[in-house]
């Protein structure tokens, strides 16, 4: 019997499967394809993510470059610049990557770790006990029966896992939008050099890589690092043809809609894949839970919604390293009670955020004066630099807080770490490079490493690093998906401060080892 079965071998499922891979369970991928796609569907990562990654020493093995992650000065909210230059702890990194490449990527690491991919076998049907679920697959020599301990669907929005779970997807579906994208070719007499835009004569400038709106719709310009240029458009009311591929003809026309004016749209150059899409409507949705006893829900599978701001990579993946240590100390038999379901109880409400978000978003794009007269309130709320940290925060995920149950009260607790520089004493390390392996962490920078004594119960579970920052806090306890589960900024806790900390541990990581407690 196999200890959790991941249906879906996506960018979700792989992450996933790496996770679980680090924390000491080995867990099977089973995916319908028979191999890799070659479809272009996101271009790269927003948000959070991008230093989740780097936090499992992945951020090098994605951009190739040895160089921690920077954040970047302007992105765009709802077609509305944000000016981010001036923010402190900016927390918007980005990432250009193909998804194709970042599946590739993670495919490698995963393998790697022992992970066991199973292509062109597709999930078909389910049945759970109280011990396992019980598998039916389809696979290339026929049907056949797998039995695990759990199943995550991360199979995405049309998910076979949750629907043959029976779990509800509640929300809505708008049929009034066509949105159109493809990989296109532009002469460069058009790219402004002064912005990097598109100098559209009878038009003006459009930047690049951001929504720019007009009266009539939408239209995106993306001069990709790897050469790639893609051009996309959104209309309301506008008819699609039914059942055909998009055509160069239809976005040209869809652009001069939107502009008024010719835009020269050419066909792309090199080689493919090239991409071309066409979507009418969208789904708006979120899982009514994310658990059915043994069946789990992880990315698409538990939420879908607009792709504005590109928060679905930084939803999703981080919904999997959240998961995949609770998962994996349910397995193992160190849980302490509620630890899983404290999945759905803190990243359900974050999916239901990015719902509002993107949403919001989507209304601030739609055509009409009485949309402008909202955007231009909106743009006069963005002179002011607390609400454009506000917005930041929100679409890169950076305002997350989780309830930790301590009594403890250090502003730290309950959110991600933050970046520091620690002198071992051997070296000065990144908080990144010490968090690779997944495991819980505390960081010691207290005077004499004082609180070691109170790990003696837990050092099979927990990391303990000693050194010196230079900063507060002075000592943090890291859960291994990189929150805050306690801190403390005093040279040597007190007996109270220890306390807090070894209920902390209880509460995240299990009773200690029987017959050692720890401190005084």
């Amino acid at each position: 019997m196999a200890d959790v079965v991941i249906a879906g071998a996506g960018p979700n499922g792989l992450m996933l499967a790496c996770e679980l891979s680090l924390a000491g369970t080995k867990p099977l991928v089973l995916e319908r394809l028979p191999e890799r796609g070659i479809a272009q569907r996101a271009n790269g990562l927003v948000g959070q993510v991008v230093r989740m990654l780097d936090r499992r020493g992945l951020h090098q093995r994605f951009s190739g470059s040895s160089e921690p992650p920077q954040p970047a000065p302007v992105f765009v909210f709802g077609a509305m610049p944000l000016d981010l230059s001036a923010v402190e702890d900016n927390p918007m990194y980005l990432m250009q990557m193909p998804q194709r490449r970042i599946e590739q990527a993670l495919e490698e690491r995963a393998v790697e770790l022992g992970v066991e991919i199973r292509w062109g076998h597709e999930l078909v049907g389910l049945a759970q006990d109280d011990d396992a679920v019980a598998i039916d697959v389809a696979g290339p020599d026929g049907h056949y029966p797998l039995r695990a301990r759990y199943l995550v669907g991360a199979d995405g929005g049309h998910s076979p896992t949750r629907k043959l779970s029976g779990i509800g997807f509640s929300g809505v579906t708008k049929e009034n939008v066509v949105s159109r994208l493809a990989h296109v070719s532009i002469p460069s007499s058009l790219v402004d050099p002064a912005t990097g835009g598109l100098d559209v004569p009878g038009y003006g400038v459009i930047p690049p890589f951001l929504h720019h709106r007009t009266e009539r719709g939408v239209l995106a310009y993306a001069p990709f690092l790897d050469g790639r240029t893609a051009v996309s458009t959104m209309e309301w009311g506008s008819a699609a043809p039914d059942g055909t591929a998009l055509t160069l003809d239809e976005l040209r026309a869809s652009a001069r809609r939107v502009l008024g004016v010719d835009l020269p749209l050419e066909p792309p150059a090199g080689e493919g894949p090239h991409l071309t899409r066409r979507l009418t409507g969208g789904n708006t949705r979120l899982a009514d839970r994310y658990r059915d006893r043994r069946v789990l829900l992880v990315g698409d599978a538990a939420h879908v919604h607009s792709a504005i701001g590109g928060p679905g990579l930084n939803l999703g993946l981080q919904d999997t390293v959240n998961l995949g240590w609770k998962l994996a100390a349910e397995l193992q038999g160190w849980a302490p009670p509620g630890l899983l379901d404290s999945y759905e109880t803190e990243r359900r409400p974050v999916a239901r955020r990015v719902v509002m978000h993107t949403q919001a978003q989507s209304a601030l794009l739609a055509p009409g004066s009485e949309t402008t007269a909202l955007r231009e309130l909106f743009g006069e709320l963005l002179h002011e630099p607390r609400n454009i940290k506000h917005i930041a925060d929100m679409m890169a995920g950076a305002d997350v807080r989780y309830e930790m149950g301590t009594t403890a009260t250090h502003p730290l607790i309950g959110r991600w770490a933050p970046d520091l520089l620690i002198d071992t004493g051997t070296g000065s390390v990144r908080l990144a490079e010490l968090t690779a392996d997944a495991r819980p962490l505390l960081l010691d920078m207290t005077e004499g490493a004082a609180l070691s004594e109170d790990l003696a119960g837990w050092s099979d579970r927990v990391e303990v690093v000693s050194g010196r920052a230079g900063t507060s806090p002075t000592a943090m306890l890291l859960r291994p998906d990189g929150y805050v589960a306690w801190a403390s900024n005093s040279a040597r806790p007190d007996a109270q401060e220890r306390r807090s900390l070894r209920e902390a541990l209880t509460t995240w990581f299990g009773p200690g080892t029987a017959g050692v407690s720890g401190g005084s």
